[in-house]
């Protein structure tokens, strides 16, 4: 439904999408026919999208929601696509503004259910932090891609690409922009994809930043694990089983759920709220966290691109990464970040046990989305994780 380049070109160039406004007609037509199930009495949010709550939205997706404006909005990030591995790969690359000291290139990776708008808002502080209070010395050269399959990337039209292969995607991507040594940073899916930067390029990542350690995967002995260890793997599982019924979808039969959530924009949006409610930091009113705009472009996104069903399948992609991968331990210099809505809490135990650690944090506010929830405080995370590796990535 977006308008993409026939021929994506092997060095960047340039691309802004514009939907046309028959996509946008198609769109607000199938909401306004949208056929709502019904609900029991007072389920809330319960046992899944609260019903009163997605009509509210629904009706101003339909009616209220200006999407040329977000998409204008957008256009205003540096956006470009490239070819890499055989498909076009769309990425924001914002270079560093009125820099002091060496800038530090730095690839931010985002994940599942969102694309390169995880980090829209974080982006203007790392590229010019003198414009927002910090040290001008801090600035990066900011690249965040969309992932195969998600946003303005190509779908695979084959097997989708796992984690280990993305992350080999985004290397070749730094070059192509000219980086021999970068940063690597990421979240949920792109937490995993930073850590294989740090595994597979450690020539060329001088640090690896996190907001989570990813599921834990242990295949050793459990009586060689800390009790913190277990304590948290035991409370992962019982996550899994209460909530976890979205991700063992996509791992198993992602393509049945692709076909109602590409046809129903509602039943899109109902899947997509529900894990920004959930995961975030918002006491149960996702509004505390993001606007109903925020939530439509992020959603729009997906609509649009129709990239909902390629999304799901990476999951099933990851779930066959054989468990010697999981076991590798990132030796580059690497810090997490924790935020206390996020979907899980590892220990300091398991952190050094898998990783080679300068910096943990705990921070006071913020969940899953912490780059969009707390750009601020995300950005200054970034900014002091950083700081001791910049000098590496200069001769």
């Amino acid at each position: 439904m977006v308008d993409r380049v026939e021929r994506v070109p092997d060095a960047p160039l340039p691309f802004t999408p514009q939907a046309s406004p028959a996509a946008l007609e198609d769109l607000r037509t199938r909401l306004r026919a949208t056929r709502w199930p019904d609900a029991p009495e007072d389920a809330g949010w319960s046992i899944g999208t609260d019903l009163s709550y997605l009509r509210e939205l629904v009706a101003y997706w339909a009616d209220g929601f200006d999407w040329p404006a977000q998409e204008a909005a957008l256009a205003r990030l540096a956006r470009f696509r490239v070819r890499l591995g055989g498909l076009g790969i769309h990425f924001v690359h914002a270079r560093a503004a009125a820099p002091t000291g060496p800038v530090l290139p730095l690839v931010l990776c985002h994940g599942w259910p969102d694309s390169f708008w995880r980090y829209s808002k974080v982006i203007p502080l790392l590229t010019d932090p003198g414009a927002h209070g910090a040290d001008p010395a801090d600035a990066f050269d900011v690249v965040v891609p969309d992932m195969p399959g998600y946003g303005y990337s190509d779908r695979p039209a084959g097997p989708p690409l796992d984690s280990i292969a993305v992350a080999g995607l985004w290397a070749e991507l730094m070059g192509v922009l000219g980086y021999a040594r970068f940063g690597a940073a990421g979240g949920d899916i792109g937490s995993g994809v930073s850590r294989y930067l740090g595994l597979d390029y450690p020539e060329r990542v001088v640090a690896v930043h996190r907001i989570d350690a990813g599921v834990p995967i242990f295949a050793g002995d459990p009586a060689d694990l800390t009790p913190e260890e277990r304590a948290w793997i035991d409370r992962v599982a019982a996550w899994g089983a209460a909530e976890g019924a979205y991700a063992a979808m996509h791992r198993t039969k992602p393509q049945t759920a692709a076909v109602g959530l590409t046809d129903s924009p509602a039943g899109l949006a109902a899947w997509i709220v529900e894990k920004l409610r959930a995961w975030s930091d918002c006491d149960g009113d996702v509004e505390r966290r993001f606007s109903k705009d925020e939530i439509l472009t992020n959603v729009t996104i997906y609509w649009l691109t129709g990239t909902i069903g390629s999304s799901m399948r990476m999951y099933h992609a990851n779930a066959a990464i054989p468990p010697a991968q999981h076991a590798r331990r990132v030796e580059v210099p690497s810090g997490f970040s924790l935020f206390p809505a996020d979907i899980s809490h590892p220990p300091r135990e398991w952190l050094e046990r898998t990783a080679n650690v300068a910096r943990v944090t705990e921070l006071p506010r913020g969940g899953h989305f912490a780059p969009f929830e707390e750009p601020e405080l995300y950005a200054q995370e970034l900014r002091e994780f950083f700081r001791p590796y910049r000098t590496a990535t200069t001769g």
